[in-house]
């Protein structure tokens, strides 16, 4: 006779205080113990409110009303208190600082089991192998705020795997990971399904890692109902086109196939991995020679020397003046691409900042950064850098390598010494704000570490009123920035009571709607759905292409391979080099790092029948067909 589930939710509703809609809706489903459930749908769906209800947070904790039934090893979640629930589900939160409430590594992954009573001598036998497993053990004693954001995800890991719950419950537990702390995890994760007595239930974006961990997948829709649910495999292969429609995530492996099959090259079953891509391209007799790479092309390498007639043109790029043989070329979206003889020039359309292309727009010399004082520890040390007005660069290193503190240093977000970071000719930790602001614009890993307004509307016009802007004058701009991230229902919604990846694309557009000639966003498409994320993307490189400097910080060495013009390599806080994309993903800086190539390279470097494909890195080198990508 089968064992009773330990989840079962009946016909469940949830609506946030405040909002209009539930999400999600009417959710039915059962997970047994031994099973890995994955749970995937578009931001703003519900994914992470349904994991809060899980844990019996929502509703005792969480303001909002729940319909239906949640029950955990039999008890009903809206008739127990968190705390006896602790003993059968375990949560690691999307944010891990939302959960970290002591002083140092160890006592952190104490503290649940002591509240539960757990003898001494267990609890301390549980913490070392929750640390030892995560990779902190050897940092017991360090206070949490001295870790990395992935240091801290690993270490919500810990105290979840310390609370020996039969249920576990993440939500991406991943996203601020890099490849080794990833391997990490989901190794962890996969001990504990090999031994059949938890049941994991997961919200995840990064489908490469998780897709040989998962035996299920359920899916909601972007009204938050349950559309698909099945086995992980089968779903992710035979329904791939209709999760793409609902801008879900797939492997990149899958995303490939699905492009080259639309090019004639078709691949069956889909791949889901690296290696399982890598097996069907071999087995093929043939393929076509692939794109040349297509490394991002600023719009300003116009022509030096202009042809056009003397005169001014207009139209849907803008204008063209032509005096003598100088050509200016205007966007009227975005600011002013100028071509001054052999110059361009980028201009800020709100601010009238100018950056001109070629010439350099942040420059460091010796720079090194300590955490928390003099006293702290040195997290960046000795950088010398150089970043071309105009760039994609891509920010990229283990957890812990001294990216996020870069970035910071670099914006004026943390301070480091007189003198060694310019910015378009100031010193962007000293000068005003408003001033800071005209020039570069910032984007925290955590976007709740930015809100200080009460509504999305009011957060979106902070940076107007900084510069001086009208009400007038500003809310337009605030509409059209509402309605370009899907904000539009949510204007007068808390920025706190958002999905995490709402307030992921808020915290873009505080940044986007100021206009700076440079961004700097770390993690941007954290939180992200596929389809949200590619729009995200495809802005910014918009914006690049119009002259706009953006660094970012990242993970995700897709992401950096598909659109990143740049990349730098940071280890142990120091800087290992920086290049153009191709040539340091081709080179030995990715390995030196402690990185791994991103998946699609992964599949194609090793090709046999095939060596003209290993060069591949990039999507947009995939063969396509005559009516353009997929």
């Amino acid at each position: 006779m089968p064992s009773a589930p330990l989840l079962d939710l009946d016909r469940v509703s949830i609506r946030h205080e405040g909002a209009e809609l539930a999400t999600p809706v009417d959710v039915s489903f059962e997970v047994a113990r031994g099973e890995v459930v994955l749970i995937l749908g578009p931001s703003g769906c519900g994914k992470s409110t349904l994991t809060l209800a899980l844990d019996g947070l929502v509703p005792h904790a969480v303001p909002a009303a729940l319909e239906g039934t949640v029950r955990v090893a039999g008890l009903d979640t809206s008739e127990h208190p968190v705390g006896v629930l602790s003993e059968h589900v375990a949560m690691v939160f999307q944010d891990p600082d939302a959960q970290i409430v002591t002083g140092t590594v160890l006592d952190e992954v104490c503290f649940a089991p002591e509240n539960q009573l757990v003898e001494a001598s267990e609890v301390l036998e549980r913490a070392e192998r929750a640390l030892k497993l995560v990779g902190l053990w050897d940092r017991r004693a360090e206070n949490p705020d001295t870790l990395s954001g992935g240091g801290r995800q690993r270490l919500a890991v810990a105290c979840a795997l310390a609370m020996a719950a039969p249920v576990l419950v993440l939500d991406e537990p991943t996203a601020n990971l890099d490849p080794a702390g990833i391997d990490e995890v989901y190794a962890v994760l996969r001990e504990l399904a090999s031994e059949r007595d938890h049941a994991v239930v997961l919200v995840e974006h990064n489908l490469d890692a998780a897709v040989d961990l998962v035996d299920r997948v359920i899916v909601l829709d972007a009204g938050g109902r349950l559309v698909i649910d099945g086995p992980a495999r089968e779903v992710l292969r035979e329904r791939a086109d209709e999760l793409v429609a609902l801008g879900v995530w797939l492997p990149v492996s899958t995303l490939a196939a699905m492009r080259l099959r639309d090019a004639g090259v078709v691949l069956d079953p889909l791949p889901l991995t690296p290696s399982e891509l890598a097996a069907a391209l071999d087995a093929l007799p043939s393929l076509p020679a692939p794109l040349s790479d297509s490394s991002p092309v600023r719009s300003t390498a116009l022509s030096p020397r202009p042809t056009l007639a003397t005169g001014l043109a207009t139209g849907a790029t803008g204008a063209i003046a032509v005096i003598g043989e100088t050509a200016i070329a205007i966007s009227p979206a975005t600011g002013a691409i100028a071509v001054i003889g052999e110059t361009a020039i980028a201009i800020s359309p709100a601010t009238g900042a100018i950056a001109v292309i070629g010439e350099t727009a942040i420059r460091a010399r010796d720079l090194s950064v300590r955490r928390g004082g003099r006293r702290g520890p040195i997290v960046v040390e000795g950088v010398d850098l150089d970043v071309t007005a105009g760039d994609f660069l891509a920010i990229v290193g283990t957890n812990g390598a001294g990216k996020t503190s870069l970035l910071q240093a670099l914006a004026g977000v943390i301070p480091a010494p007189r003198g060694t970071v310019d910015v378009l000719g100031v010193d962007p930790a000293r000068c005003p704000s408003r001033e800071r602001a005209q020039r570069i614009g910032f984007v925290f890993q955590n976007p709740e570490h930015q809100f200080i307004a009460p509504t999305v509307a009011e957060e979106l016009a902070q940076g107007l009123r900084l510069q001086g802007v009208s009400e007038a004058d500003a809310a337009p701009r605030v509409e059209a920035m509402l309605h370009r991230f899907g904000l539009e229902a949510l204007r007068d919604q808390h920025p706190f009571l958002l999905s995490g990846g709402q307030k992921r694309r808020l915290s873009v557009g505080t940044a986007l709607i100021a206009g700076a000639p440079v961004l700097a966003l770390d993690e941007p498409t954290f939180g992200q759905d596929r389809a949200r994320a590619s729009e995200l993307l495809d802005m910014l490189r918009g914006l690049n292409d119009d002259g706009t400097t953006v660094l970012v910080v990242t993970h995700d060495l897709q992401l950096v391979a598909d659109y990143a013009s740049h990349i730098a390599v940071m280890d142990s806080g120091r800087l290992l080099g920086i290049g153009p994309t191709a040539e340091v993903l081709a080179g030995p800086l990715v390995e030196q790092a402690g990185l791994r190539h991103p998946p699609l390279a992964r599949a194609t470097r090793g090709l046999e029948r095939h060596p003209a494909w290993h060069s591949i890195t990039r999507m947009s080198q995939l063969p396509v067909s005559s009516k353009g990508a997929s």
